[in-house]
């Protein structure tokens, strides 16, 4: 691990008061499929990197004050909420002074999909201010730190719009330069608009609509992605929310998700548990696609899909926990000692050396992946068999190793039970898709090592003295991963072992309503954490799967009420609080949203789903479809 030291002593700063920094909470986000900002109600953009979501940033105020942000808001002293325009990541904030009032929408470019237009990459950011009532100067100031704040900008001005390295940002008037900031004023009448912009110099090149065009392409464009939702129901809106900001943190072009946008946003604060998720990991493929299936955004095409297959293909038996987005992206893990870190929690990293680490459940997310959108009717896995099955034969020959395990844990591998369950699933799925289909391969050694695999689990993973499946054999303490395996389709949701370890669950792992990863595991990392708020969507789906659907409605009503104001959530929260720690947003608790969401609707209590989508599911036995939904492979249940 490399610690980096700024090279500009006015960049660095030191310890700073933590309410010096805006809630993770408060924050909304923008995009366009390459990379995306935070914004807080007050207007400023506290987290962007550019052109690419794991890009150096150029603001980072979320992590230190001298990060770089860029604000627009009256002169004045004002009041200020947001909001995003309906089915969109346009964020609207209004803000209200003596004076009059104004509005402020943020937004980055996107081509209407209706318009045969390519997408340009990366982009602008538009700010556009609108007067509504009365006369308000706003006042906009622009401070970029370049490279993670490792380089001063040296400002090139030429009228309205300066250049700075690879970026170029325009306003209405011409900007005041001083050392490291620009200052923009201007004075608005009601019924008057102006435009800022932020793009980089490729970009600069390309011939652009004027600002209101581009925030009616892009209006158009969100709202006709988000359209393609078939679920309808009382969480209709929440589930829309959830899928667009997994739509916008899919990296274009390659299809894969990012799971979250930012670094080092604490699971504890003032601790050390600070990690860069700027990249994609492959754990939840088949779950991503259980809930984009129901919801009705797998009716056309499904990059997330298209990358899973390439990785399949280029892996083959190496499969990693987690990739960068594109093949030039870095993962070697370094600390910015130079930055406090948010609410002075460091240290602030970037690069994730997890993805070192041998996860053995990686197998079982990849071949359920696949068996899926076979089983789904949206892929045929013929197509890259000569790939599955010398990965199959490394399952069954491998199974019995330990590993890192699903949380990544740094305290040396284990055999957890977790990991066990999602070989059994490779194997499950494999087992399927080369016999129905007729495709070379030993099957019946597969098979063979897929009942081994299930009865040494059922042997070591249980624990009487927990009364629940345990983290792993050498560990006698409960983990919410285990919630999953009636979900994958290892047991029977109603089987009184599951129904146990979801008591346990809700009895050990569970406050104020949400449910923590584990307690107490071997972790080699100092420090507490939040609750995990993907876990508490877990928990949910097994009530579902157990047939306590009005018990999991119950549970997901008061989830959906800890959410931000702007309905997002972070990795993680502080049950006796509520605030939001960890990466934010998270993808995969919007996930953890449009699951359990579609899996009410699935089991036929809260909500509609579209029946051939019901059809598909039941057919692949996965997800929270509860005691009507046909189990995966439940011939190996007894």
């Amino acid at each position: 691990m490399t610690n980096l030291k700024s090279p500009s002593e006015n960049i660095s700063s030191s310890k700073q008061s933590p309410t010096s920094f805006t809630p993770i909470e408060d924050y909304g986000i923008i995009g366009n499929c390459h990379t995306a900002a935070l914004i807080d109600s007050r207007g400023s953009i506290d987290w962007l990197c550019l052109p690419r979501f794991d890009s150096p940033s150029i603001f980072a105020r979320i992590l230190d004050r001298g990060g770089g942000e860029w604000s627009i808001s009256p002169a004045t002293t004002f009041t200020s909420t947001h909001q995003y325009i309906d089915e969109t990541n346009v964020l609207e904030t209004t803000f209200i002074c003596e004076s009059g009032k104004i509005s402020l929408l943020d937004f980055m470019a996107i081509t209407s999909t209706e318009s045969k237009q390519p997408q340009a990459a990366p982009g602008r950011l538009i700010r556009i201010v609108k007067a509504i009532e009365g006369t308000v100067e706003i006042i906009s100031i622009f401070t970029p730190r370049p490279d993670y704040g490792r380089r001063n900008p040296e400002f090139i001005s030429n009228g309205n719009e300066v250049t700075f390295g690879t970026f170029t940002v325009t306003a209405p008037t011409k900007w005041q330069v001083d050392t490291g900031t620009l200052t923009c004023r201007v004075t608005l009448e009601a019924g008057q608009q102006v435009a800022f912009t932020l793009m980089t110099q490729e970009d600069k090149r390309l011939a652009h609509p004027s600002p209101d065009e581009a925030l009616t392409s892009t209006i158009d464009y969100w709202q006709h992605w988000a359209k393609q939702c078939t679920y309808e129901g009382s969480y209709r809106d929440t589930v829309i929310r959830s899928a667009l900001v997994l739509q916008l943190m899919t990296y274009a072009p390659t299809g894969a998700i990012v799971a979250a946008p930012t670094t080092s946003l604490p699971e504890e604060i003032g601790g050390e548990r600070n990690w860069d998720y700027r990249f994609t990991w492959i754990r939840d493929s088949s779950l991503t696609l259980y809930a984009l299936l129901l919801a009705g955004y797998l009716d056309d095409e499904q990059p997330y899909f298209d990358w899973i297959a390439r990785t399949v293909k280029m892996e083959g038996t190496g499969i990693k926990i987690l990739y960068p987005i594109t093949d030039e992206g870095q993962l070697n893990e370094q600390n910015l000692d130079y930055w406090s870190g948010y609410r002075n929690s460091q240290p602030v990293r970037i690069g994730n050396a997890a993805a070192q680490q041998v996860q053995l459940d990686v197998y079982g997310e990849v071949l359920s992946a696949l068996h899926f959108a076979w089983k789904a009717k949206k892929y045929d896995p013929t197509e890259i068999w000569t790939h599955i099955q010398p990965m199959l034969n490394w399952v069954a020959a491998h199974w019995h190793e330990p590993g890192s395990g699903i949380w990544e844990i740094r305290g040396g591998k284990r055999h957890f039970v977790y990991g066990k369950v999602m070989m059994w699933v490779a194997l499950s799925s494999g087992v399927e898709m080369a016999q129905t289909l007729k495709l070379p391969g030993d099957t019946a050694w597969w098979q063979s090592e897929q009942d081994k695999i299930r009865a040494e689990v059922l042997e070591k993973g249980w624990s009487e003295k927990l009364g629940a499946f345990k983290q792993s054999y050498e560990d006698e303490t409960l983990d919410a991963a285990n919630l999953l395996l009636s979900i994958v389709g290892f047991i029977d949701g109603t089987d009184p072992r599951m129904v146990s370890t979801i008591d346990e669950t809700i009895k050990h792992l569970v406050s104020n309503g949400l449910c923590y990863r584990y307690k107490q595991a071997p972790e080699g990392v100092k420090g507490e954490e939040g609750a995990f708020v993907l876990c508490t969507f877990w928990l949910i789906n097994a009530l579902i799967r157990a047939g306590r659907t009005d018990e999991a409605r119950d549970w997901f009503d008061q989830m959906l009420a800890k959410g931000s104001p702007l309905g997002l959530f972070a990795e993680e929260m502080n049950p006796e609080t509520g605030e939001h720690l960890g990466n934010f947003p998270q993808a995969f608790s919007h996930l953890g949203v449009i699951n359990v969401a579609v899996s009410l609707a699935h089991a036929g209590h809260t909500g509609k789903v579209r029946s051939h989508h019901i059809e598909a599911a039941e057919a692949v036995g996965r997800g929270g479809g509860g005691i009507g939904a046909t189990s995966f492979s439940s011939s190996n249940y007894r």
